[in-house]
């Protein structure tokens, strides 16, 4: 089991931001939780269930073991990580 950040670095509110993803959504909440992050800050998207970090969130991330994943070296298992993500997204 593992926990995903992505080096899709997009600027937004004067902050540069990645997608936190992980196997299971148990240790993607998990996570969030030992970064700080607000569970209502959860992104249930049918693009993938993800909570957005900033970058020095996402180093805190790697820090604390989740793996970076890199969409223009790693495009497979980003593929593989992003489908996973998707297929844990819950309508309600």
């Amino acid at each position: 089991m593992t926990v995903y950040v992505d080096d899709a670095v997009q600027a937004w509110r004067g902050q540069r931001w990645a997608h936190l993803m992980a196997d299971t959504l148990a240790e993607l909440h998990a996570m969030a939780a030992q970064l700080g992050i607000p569970r209502r800050a959860f992104q249930n998207k049918s693009s993938g269930a993800h909570y957005d970090v900033t970058v020095a969130l996402r180093e805190q991330a790697i820090a604390l073991g989740a793996q970076p994943i890199s969409r223009h070296t790693d495009r497979e298992r980003v593929k593989a990580v992003i489908a996973n993500a998707r297929a844990q997204y819950q309508p309600g």
